[in-house]
């Protein structure tokens, strides 16, 4: 994908072809379209099923079950209903928001998806009113809201549309710096003989910001799935649920209460009111 022209002196450099320059191109983001709430959903809305075809919803929604209670149950970034649909399966009563039309109109195309009450906006603001036994937030999502005060202030505002016995449960990642090298990182995630699939990643640590672009080149040219998140430390979120006035009731590894330990890779957090 590389070419070499002669240069001064007659020694030789590298020359970028069409398709790289075209790579480098689209891997050049405008960061005020990624604050847009609604920009994952409408890139990704048509293949994110099939991009994560490999997770399973039902250790997650047998836990949410379990705290639902029988009361009003709300998924922020509903998306397109991959845990909701088999909760609402269960006769549980569950509500979304998302910021994405085009989401939710997958959602909307399966099963059941159509009795689901949506409403279209940002997740950060919680716009539906309460009380709500549980709210809950899966697959690093909360991490989509791009800055520390965006992150709070859902915090806040899930708070208030909780009823006096509510949790707040969140599925986040924890962390590994060590997968950068000096701020970047580039992955190889599928190589068929029609297909390749790459991640290009660049991480900003005094914002603690990661930009991605999953990128495959196929027979019909390339095809860009970008993603932005602002990762926070579990720490970090208790003391913003603290000044929600949400305290941490309950931290595992996984949807099965794996115990969470500095080893995990991931954590299931679980609020209460205080």
């Amino acid at each position: 994908m590389a070419a070499h022209e002669r240069g001064a002196g007659g020694r030789w450099r590298a020359r970028k072809t069409g398709s790289v320059h075209r790579l480098l191109s689209g891997f050049v983001t405008d960061v005020a379209t990624f604050d847009d709430p609604s920009f994952y959903g409408n890139r990704w809305a048509g293949v994110y099923d099939e991009h994560h075809a490999d997770l399973d919803p039902a250790a997650a929604a047998e836990f949410l079950a379990g705290l639902a209670g029988g009361g009003r149950v709300l998924e922020l970034a509903i998306g397109t209903g991959r845990v909701a649909l088999p909760l609402a399966g269960r006769g549980i009563a569950v509500e979304g928001v998302d910021a994405s039309a085009a989401m939710v109109e997958r959602l909307r195309a399966k099963p059941g998806g159509a009795s689901i009450p949506v409403t279209i906006g940002d997740m950060a603001e919680v716009p539906v009113s309460g009380p709500f036994t549980l709210v809950y937030l899966v697959f690093n999502t909360l991490f989509g809201l791009l800055t520390q005060a965006r992150q709070a202030g859902c915090f806040r505002n899930v708070a208030q549309a909780l009823g006096p016995d509510g949790v707040f449960v969140i599925e986040c990642f924890v962390p590994d710096l060590a997968r950068y090298d000096r701020d970047q990182r580039v992955q190889t995630l599928a190589v068929t003989e029609d297909s390749a699939t790459v991640e290009l990643s660049r991480h900003d640590p005094a914002g603690q910001r990661v930009t991605t672009q999953i990128v495959t080149l196929d027979g019909q040219g390339m095809h860009l799935h970008p993603v932005a998140l602002r990762y926070s430390w579990p720490s970090e979120l208790d003391l913003m649920a603290g000044q929600a006035d949400l305290r941490l009731r309950e931290r595992y590894s996984d949807w099965d209460r794996q115990p969470f330990d500095s080893g995990s890779g991931k954590h299931v957090s679980v609020y209460q009111r205080t």
